[in-house]
């Protein structure tokens, strides 16, 4: 029997445990599996949903093209307003090259798209989830922040986290 790695996801959605694979097979018996006995404190849930390969694999390709502090930045930008390069340049304060480079890396990850106007591009975020991703990540990593002593806050993480529960409070 194939042991999980810690990146693969068990084929019922929930944690292996000593069950046996064979007992989730068509046709098995229970026979073939260990029964697992929860604690008595503990109360058992249903399991989460499960989702197929292809959308696993394409979220985890967008989170790793939201995976760098610039690229994080430039959505965190276009979550604000539409920006062409030179005033992601200008508000990043990054070389023009990077943004370009970044740029292009999360347009083909379907983050952001551009539009031509003139001799310039404008790019936006092509969906506003996207931004919902980043601005959670952010409010967390500074909540949890070693540099930020416990219990207080940067502005931003304030901003952040009321965007958040706004978005929670409207869902």
């Amino acid at each position: 029997m194939p042991v999980a790695g810690p990146d693969s996801v068990p084929e019922t959605g929930q944690q292996t445990s000593g069950v046996s694979r064979e007992a989730e097979s068509p046709g098995a018996t229970s026979e073939t599996t260990e029964h697992h006995v929860h604690s008595p404190e503990r109360t058992v849930s249903q399991p989460a949903p499960r989702y197929d390969t292809q959308t696993l694999s394409e979220a985890g390709e967008l989170l790793r093209a939201l995976a760098a502090p610039v690229r994080i930045s430039i959505v965190l930008q276009l979550r604000a307003a539409e920006r062409c390069v030179h005033e992601l340049v200008d508000a990043l304060g990054v070389t023009q090259p990077l943004i370009s480079q970044h740029l292009r890396v999360l347009k083909s990850a379907g983050v952001v798209r551009g539009q031509r106007h003139g001799r310039e591009v404008v790019y936006r975020l092509s969906d506003e989830h996207l931004a919902h991703i980043v601005v959670d990540a952010v409010a967390h990593a500074e909540e949890t922040s070693e540099a930020a002593p416990h219990g207080t806050r940067t502005e931003s993480a304030n901003t952040l986290a009321q965007h958040s529960r706004h978005r929670q409070e409207t869902a």
